[in-house]
């Protein structure tokens, strides 16, 4: 156990989980690209690493890709792939945005009532949809919503990551780690919701609470808003025949999903066709429409009730967000210096994005061929713009990422370490049921700062619990303390505790937001400590109730 190549292996194990907390890019000569060491590279660059020398054999890469004892790496991907492109497809109909508007109408001018009833939407559209297309358009709506109102950000973007990324433990395919536990531990689909529903409801609550008593303050959510305008959320439904067969198939898909884990079949057996489906639909609807000049996903006339003048401002930015998703206002909102003392200016934001991002010289690529590529695109994405718009959103960077921690804890159990940590367990909780749910719950939350994000260390404890042999009542305890911890684990100290942290923060420094790594840990903080100790006390009584004579 005490060899070289073991220790090898857990040393270069954890400088990969470094890099993947703080990247760093490589200095290269002029004209060529800085070479990043991060989320992506870092990973394949350690198991390269181990290969050459040779604490890995292609049987420890063979199983990181087919999986072992019952976790099936392609099924997790795939599934995650067919559902993320019909959630991220039914988001671009502009559905999302219809439903903060219907919200936004709804709170009116009442400060806390409007920010209650954000993060029951977000909540309620994250069980449905999961937390990334959440994300990706309530961030944005968000942005605008509180820089056209004048209102500092910092409450309003925390409840939404926290709520997004609490609700992703509903259903077992709102989260990657969901699938992880349920193939790990055999934890049937429906059975999955049916035992964390109620350290759900006992988080969302209680994240609610912990949030309004640290933003008490009317810095933060004022109790009367400035009046904005009244907005007719139809008018920024652009789709409306793709938003409704886009629902239709994306429920299906969940429902069959849930239907046939009684069965024993891989859920990737149904959610691809599905996908697939979708995917024909959307080319043969925008062909149809382009072919008879039906405007697509253009610009929309945002329709506005009872307007007065001074709200035309917020009308226009909003339309700007439609028009394109990467916008930044040319005027920054008038918001005073002490509502926005967390953020730095957007001026320094563009400088910042303008320094980092790598510089490419003309010459490293033919000018017509760089003309060619980019006018068949633009025809392209004029023509079907409805797939053209939804694959740069697809998480490409979950793919290499996850097959690589796969591959990475493969090599620790070769080399004996899962063994290893499956003995302090039994340990320390002598197989009894309580102590392994706050261990594995408590450990869930840290490792999902330290080891990679949430899958990571979802599947480090995964083989962990299992090579412990646990009875089956504790081991059925340890896989639903793991459910809550490697959710509410996003809602975290470090970025990387969850691929939604990372894209959260990308979207936000594109629209001139900058949060810091300390501001986001500080404000984390409460919710997440109440989280956990609520959430796995239900857990424990939950455990009590089915178990316990």
């Amino acid at each position: 156990m005490t060899s070289g190549y073991a220790i090898a292996t857990l040393a270069i194990f954890i400088v990969s989980i470094i890099f993947v907390i703080r990247p760093v890019s490589i200095p290269t000569p002029r004209r060529i690209p800085q070479i990043p060491i991060n989320l992506t590279t870092a990973p394949i660059l350690a198991i390269a690493l181990l290969w050459a020398a040779q604490c890995i054999d292609p049987f420890v890469f063979r199983n990181g890709i087919v999986g072992t004892e019952g976790v099936k790496p392609y099924n997790i991907i795939i599934l995650f792939f067919s559902l993320a492109y019909m959630a991220i497809t039914l988001d671009i109909t502009g559905i999302l945005q219809a439903a903060a508007f219907w919200v936004s109408n709804m709170g009116g001018s009442n400060g806390w009532k409007l920010y209650f009833y954000f993060y029951i939407m977000l909540t309620l559209l994250s069980i449905l949809l999961g937390n990334d297309p959440v994300i990706l358009s309530g961030t944005a709506f968000l942005v605008y919503y509180t820089q056209i109102a004048e209102l500092s950000p910092t409450a309003w973007i925390m409840s939404e990551f926290a709520a997004a990324n609490t609700a992703s433990m509903v259903l077992f395919v709102g989260n990657p780690t969901n699938v992880v536990i349920c193939e790990g531990f055999g934890v049937n689909n429906a059975a999955f919701t049916a035992y964390t529903i109620f350290p759900f409801l006992a988080c969302n609550l209680v994240c609610f609470l912990a949030l309004g008593a640290q933003y008490h303050k009317k810095e933060y959510v004022p109790r009367k808003l400035n009046r904005v305008a009244r907005l007719d959320p139809r008018s920024v439904l652009l789709d409306p025949v793709g938003a409704w067969v886009g629902s239709f198939m994306l429920g299906s898909t969940l429902i069959l999903c849930l239907v046939v884990s009684f069965f024993g079949i891989d859920v990737w057996m149904i959610s691809l066709p599905f996908a697939v489906g979708k995917f024909f639909f959307d080319m043969a609807w925008d062909h149809y429409r382009y072919s008879r000049g039906i405007p697509m996903l253009g610009l929309p006339t945002i329709k506005v009730v009872g307007a007065e003048p001074d709200e035309g401002a917020m009308v226009e930015a909003l339309q700007d967000m439609n028009d394109n998703p990467s916008y930044r206002p040319t005027t920054p909102p008038t918001i005073h210096p002490e509502k926005m003392s967390s953020f730095p200016s957007e001026e320094n934001t563009a400088v910042d994005q303008k320094s980092s991002s790598p510089q490419t010289d003309s010459k490293t690529f033919p000018a017509h061929k760089r003309s060619h590529l980019s006018d068949l695109h633009d025809r392209l994405h004029k023509h079907f713009p409805t797939f053209f718009t939804a694959l740069p959103r697809l998480p490409f960077a979950l793919v290499p990422f996850a097959f690589s921690q796969f591959i990475l804890i493969e090599a620790l159990s070769h080399q004996g370490w899962v063994d290893v940590f499956a003995t302090w367990l039994v340990r320390a909780s002598h197989k009894q049921m309580y102590p392994t749910i706050w261990l594995i719950g408590v450990l869930g939350v840290i490792l999902c700062n330290i080891s990679g994000t949430n899958i990571g260390a979802t599947i480090l404890l995964t083989k962990v619990v299992r090579a412990a042999s646990l009875p089956p009542q504790t081991d059925r305890a340890a896989a639903i303390a793991l459910a809550v911890a490697s959710n509410i684990g996003a809602v975290s100290f470090t970025f990387s505790a969850s691929l939604a942290g990372l894209l959260w923060r990308a979207i936000l420094k594109q629209k001139g937001i900058i949060v810091k790594q300390t501001e986001f840990a500080y404000w984390n903080s409460l919710p997440l400590l109440c989280m956990t100790v609520v959430g796995l006390g239900v857990v424990c009584a939950e455990m009590a109730v089915l178990y316990e004579p």
